[in-house]
């Protein structure tokens, strides 16, 4: 076997190893963990195709970064931009609610954490992936320009050297600290709220979640209350409407949410933070999907709800079962 033919069985093999953590990376990018799953898997062929011109100067791991960033570069500087329902309106008052889908806007999406977070033995490691998951800051995060967001995941993210990643962008090291500071500055400016992670969840997060689930399963709109913030956020895409406060949300949730009345939460974790899978009770018996549901929590209770409605995407993606048996 030549030497050519090794090497390529060795880099199919090796590949794989690195599959996570490129998702995640190109996940931070792109705000989609299908356009990231896309993105990978064409850097994957490039890599492929490009062997012979791989000589060894870099790491097989720089190698594939580099192609990963060309491959979201190209996909940003299309026009790709995504954002939550907050970064496009005001809260709407419960009274004036009203659902209205934005088919032009390109909503920010969930990921589940096993898909774009590595696993890590180092805590801090941990910590930072997750954080650079939550939904508030890859929000922050759709508002700096292509190069300074790679730079930015590049460098505060993945710990990488200002010289690693001035090799990677073909720039200088000045120039990847420009963009940097740039970018720094921009999120200082709309810096992203604050959500306590689930890794793992402590015994306050764990017994809050267990009274959330109570009280939505039950729909007790008075413990639910007792379990949001003041200024609780709900919102639901791929509808543009957003409400603020928990007197909004429980108005809403007995208004035209009361069609979720007797369903059922199923617990996912999602961008870093717990999740539910929320089923719908079916007139036919049992329960069909309704909402993937992202809860953010601060100081012990809950400061963001984010139901995806569009079930027939997320579910398979979070494999979850397509009903529940009554």
């Amino acid at each position: 076997m030549s030497d050519v033919a090794v090497a390529r069985e060795d880099l199919e093999s090796r590949l794989e190893e690195y599959r996570t953590e490129l998702t995640g990376y190109c996940y931070r990018m792109l705000g989609s963990a299908f356009e990231a799953e896309d993105a990978v898997q064409d850097t994957m062929v490039r890599a492929w195709r490009s062997l012979d011109r791989f000589e060894g100067r870099s790491s097989l791991r720089s190698w594939l970064y580099r192609i990963a960033t060309n491959v979201c570069l190209d996909a940003l500087n299309a026009g790709n931009k995504r954002a939550r329902p907050m970064d496009l309106t005001e809260a709407t008052p419960v009274a004036q609610a009203r659902l209205q889908e934005r088919d032009e806007v390109t909503w920010l999406e969930p990921a589940p954490d096993g898909r774009v977070l590595p696993a890590t033995a180092d805590p801090a490691e941990r910590a930072v992936a997750r954080e650079s998951v939550r939904l508030a800051f890859m929000a922050a995060l759709q508002h700096l320009p292509p190069r300074q967001r790679a730079v930015l995941i590049l460098r505060e993210v993945l710990a990488w050297k200002a010289s690693e990643v001035a090799e990677l962008l073909s720039t200088s090291v000045a120039s990847v600290n420009s963009a940097l500071q740039r970018a720094r500055a921009s999120l200082a400016e709309s810096a992203p709220a604050d959500t306590d992670l689930a890794d793992p969840l402590d015994e306050v997060q764990r017994r809050l979640l267990e009274r959330y689930v109570a009280a939505f399963e039950g729909y007790d709109m008075t413990a639910l209350t007792a379990l949001l913030h003041e200024d609780a956020t709900l919102s639901m895409p791929p509808y543009d409407l957003w409400l603020r406060g928990h007197d909004d949300i429980t108005g809403w949730m007995l208004g035209v949410g009361e069609v979720c009345r007797g369903s059922k939460l199923v617990p996912v974790v999602a961008n870093g933070t717990p999740a539910f899978a929320h089923y719908h009770p079916d007139p036919a018996g049992g329960f069909v999907p309704w909402a993937l549901m992202v809860i953010e929590i601060v100081d012990g209770k809950v400061s963001g709800i984010t139901s995806f409605l569009d079930v027939k995407r997320w579910f398979p993606l979070f494999d979850l079962p397509e009903r529940l048996e009554a």
